[in-house]
């Protein structure tokens, strides 16, 4: 996994922005945890920005749904904009980008 939140120690964890998955989250989101899990456990590698502490990725997401912000998370796959953690529909995304490691 690579992120760019912060670890336990306040310590920014590595990031990758060239990932083709970023995860906005927000702290106290469950479905953001949730997701991230899944994630980590299909082996898909992304980006998780936190939009509550980085105003930088707030102002990013907000660039990419238009100004329409609806809750979090918000999943951005090669370009394809998931709103919460509609299981199919990233599936399906990840799956078309071919971003799911093989078993």
């Amino acid at each position: 996994m690579y992120s760019n939140e912060l670890n336990q120690r306040g310590i920014k964890a590595m990031s990758d922005s060239s990932s083709p998955v970023t995860i906005y989250t927000t702290t106290f989101c469950a479905f953001c945890a949730t997701e991230k899990q899944w994630m980590d456990k299909l082996g898909v590698k992304y980006v998780a920005k936190n939009i509550e502490e980085d105003e930088a990725a707030r102002d990013e997401l907000l660039e990419k749904v238009g100004g329409n912000f609806q809750g979090v998370p918000v999943t951005d796959i090669a370009g394809e904009m998931i709103l919460g953690f509609n299981r199919p529909a990233l599936q399906d995304a990840l799956e078309k980008n071919k971003l799911v490691p093989a078993s």
